[in-house]
């Protein structure tokens, strides 16, 4: 049966998840949101007939275990017989500087080594294409087989004899192996000798980006792993950032919500930016910017999308593929997401916030300048005409708009961080036009979404009802840590939506429901949320409660059964892992403190 116990390996182009016991459940080629070659975590067949795997079972196994090589994206799995035998498993997808340039191509390496008696190994490669519906074609070559489909072709490139991957037929593992997966290329060098240095130029980057990051004191280890995953969900040829790298993860068992998250949401690729920008990751912010900059010159009088394609494509709509039968069995599975049809407000200042970046982060490359603030400006326009206007609401509500307290803050943060911005440019005229709009969009925003009754803001303007994001009041600067408003509405959040250690999003039905699962982000915003208020006990005991929710390899999906403590949702995603990056970063002692 499918789980969450996963790993992930990546490059920036392609990402690859791998099971506990080494097998390859998800890849996506050639890049991040391409047809999965690999796909059996969500089409859960027999297994005779099953496709879509890469699975190397070891005779008689009875144990595996698995951890990343410190401080880098290379996954290590240890598989285990009965007989005494074991093997050793490493994982990795090639990524390092050459020629001045990043060289990351759609490929996955693995190496296998015997680590002691006789261990006895069937390697089994099930690839697809369009989605599970076609076989490949294959061709074999002297030491490699092509993989053939429609519309483009893999290569598996290796030194274990071609006839026991054909048959699938298990051989006695007495010396090291390699497999090399990729664009239907030959390689330039030997086998061996190519894989052995890709690993080390690979191993030697991660450790250098790693040793780059400005980390907390504590829980290094946790917010290491997440940044490192962050940036493998960040196409790098565009600067696109990715919501996670599957799609159809059901949200909770047997719910029907199953959504495709390959794709770039405005509102998650800014907080991913901001945690990133907080541990000193320039260069994603700098190719991220270039990626909204192409956004706004191109969006002119249309409205912002919430969420786009990769390659800023807008037709990513939504289509259910009836070859997949689900993770666990329960569909539909999707490819595309109809979010990119909404009207979702926060969009315009999930922008502004980001680029702000620009303007006042000195370590960059090409800081913001007049010419980029006046395109802003045409995005603050719009949101200052939108903020008290119906929409889908930050949790994308597709059958009921509502004007939403999260959408109308953004829309007054796009106002307010755009008069900080002609501060800085020594736009004093602007920088008063901007302050005007914010402070009008702030009166409203306090006198309609502010209910008397239950001294609280709440999700709609004029409802009853709290959802999490009123958790992020201090967060986006609209309320100071110390307003009464700001206690009272985490006191109500905490109240009616918290169960045991696990936050929900929202406590009301919704177009599939009531929601049965915790959205894990939400948990992390409580924990800010407290301690900012100065209830940092508090909030460091629930932090580490969330910390042990995390997979065995130290990562997090969108949602979590509260009953069970189980992952669903789908994996890993940047929201979960942005989320313990900002409270760690919040609630760690100072290195001055520590010693």
């Amino acid at each position: 049966m499918s789980s969450l116990d996963l790993g992930v390996i990546g490059n920036g182009t392609v990402a690859a998840l791998i099971d506990a016991s080494a097998a390859i459940v998800w890849w996506g080629f050639p890049r991040l949101d391409g047809d999965p070659v690999f796909f059996s975590l969500i089409n859960d067949g027999e297994d005779g007939d099953k496709r879509g795997f890469f699975a190397l079972d070891l005779v008689q196994q009875i144990h595996a275990a698995q951890a990343y090589l410190p401080n880098s994206a290379i996954l290590q799995t240890t598989l285990y017989d009965s007989n005494g035998g074991a093997l050793e498993v490493i994982d990795f997808a090639p990524r390092f500087v050459l020629r001045e340039r990043m060289f990351r191509p759609p490929m996955l390496i693995r190496q296998i080594r015997p680590v002691r008696g006789r261990p006895r190994l069937r390697v089994r490669i099930r690839p697809g294409f369009q989605h599970g519906s076609v076989a490949p074609e294959t061709t074999r070559g002297s030491n490699h087989i092509r993989y053939v489909g429609p519309s483009q072709t893999v290569r598996l490139t290796t030194d274990v004899p071609l006839c026991y991957l054909e048959e699938e037929r298990p051989f006695l593992v007495d010396r090291p192996l390699t497999l090399i997966l990729g664009s239907d290329e030959s390689l330039p060098t030997g086998l061996a000798q190519t894989a052995r240095d890709l690993f080390e130029r690979t191993r030697d980057h991660w450790r250098g980006w790693v040793r780059s990051l400005t980390i907390p004191f504590e829980w290094q280890d946790a917010v290491i792993r997440s940044a490192i995953t962050l940036k493998l969900c960040n196409f790098e040829e565009t600067g696109a950032i990715v919501a996670a790298l599957t799609t159809s993860i059901p949200e909770a068992p047997g719910s029907g919500r199953t959504w495709d998250y390959r794709y770039c949401w405005l509102r998650d690729a800014y907080f991913v930016i901001h945690a990133l920008n907080r541990l000193g990751v320039t260069q994603l912010m700098e190719t991220y910017l270039g990626f909204i900059t192409n956004i706004v010159d191109e969006t002119q009088d249309e409205a912002l999308r919430p969420v786009y394609g990769i390659s800023r494509d807008a037709g990513i709509a939504e289509r259910i593929l009836p070859s997949l039968s689900g993770y666990r069995g329960q569909g539909p599975v999707r490819i595309g997401n109809d979010a990119c049809r909404q009207v979702q407000n926060d969009a315009y200042g999930s922008v502004i916030l980001a680029a702000t970046h620009a303007f006042f982060d000195h370590r960059l490359i090409r800081p913001g300048n007049a010419d980029l603030f006046e395109r802003l400006e045409i995005l603050g326009k719009k949101a200052a005409f939108l903020f008290d206007k119906p929409d889908a609401g930050p949790w994308e509500l597709r059958n009921s708009a509502a004007v939403h307290s999260f959408s109308a803050i953004m829309c007054w943060a796009a106002c307010d961080r755009l008069s900080k911005v002609a501060k800085v440019l020594d736009r004093p005229d602007r920088a008063l036009w901007w302050r005007k709009r914010a402070d009008r969009i702030h009166a409203v925003i306090c006198d309609r979404a502010w209910n008397a009754e239950q001294s609280s803001f709440v999700s709609t303007f004029g409802g009853d009802d709290v959802d999490a994001t009123l958790l992020l009041l201090h967060e986006l600067d609209f309320l100071t840590a110390d307003d009464p408003r700001f206690a009272s509405t985490v006191d109500a959040v905490g109240r009616r939506l918290r169960h045991g250690d696990l936050l929900f999003r929202y406590g009301v039905a919704d177009d599939f429901g009531m929601p049965e699962t915790s959205f894990v982000i939400c948990g992390f915003w409580y924990v800010d949320a407290l301690a900012a208020l100065g209830r940092r006990d508090e909030a460091r005991a629930l932090f580490e409660s969330l910390l042990a929710k995390r997979n065995h390899l130290g990562l997090l999906s969108e949602d979590i059964d509260p009953e069970s403590g189980e992952l669903w949702g789908n994996f890993p995603q940047t929201y979960s892992m942005v989320g313990l990056v900002n409270s760690a970063m919040r609630l760690s002692a100072s290195w001055e403190e520590a010693f």
